[in-house]
């Protein structure tokens, strides 16, 4: 559990639950045996929300091939649209780690 005095995120050993102690971001990072992008966003109460999607959700959305750096790639070039689908999906009551599926981005 995260004290009300820490502030920097530091991921745990599978990457999921960053700790506060600066307000300082983790570095997004794609993990190999779940073939996803695992990152962190930034929630309007100020504290960090774990979050991963899966390259093939990628694929889906934005156009990201079969390996780990085009996914993580396609996360940073497109990082607005997904943290903002992480958002939304927090506001309807999800809890960390939020997995974000294809339903979660509104296609173009």
């Amino acid at each position: 559990m995260t004290s009300a005095l820490d502030t920097t995120p530091t991921p745990d050993q599978d990457g999921l639950a960053p700790q506060a102690s600066e307000p300082v971001e983790p570095p997004a990072f794609f993990h190999e045996e779940s073939g996803a992008v695992r990152f962190w966003v930034r929630t309007a109460a100020g504290g960090w929300m774990g979050a991963i999607a899966r390259k093939q959700v990628l694929h889906f959305r934005f156009g990201a091939m079969d390996s780990g750096d085009d996914a993580l790639k396609i996360y940073q070039d497109h990082r607005q649209e997904i943290d903002a689908a992480v958002l939304r999906r927090v506001a309807a009551g999800s809890i960390e780690p939020v997995i974000l599926r294809e339903a979660d981005f509104k296609l173009r």
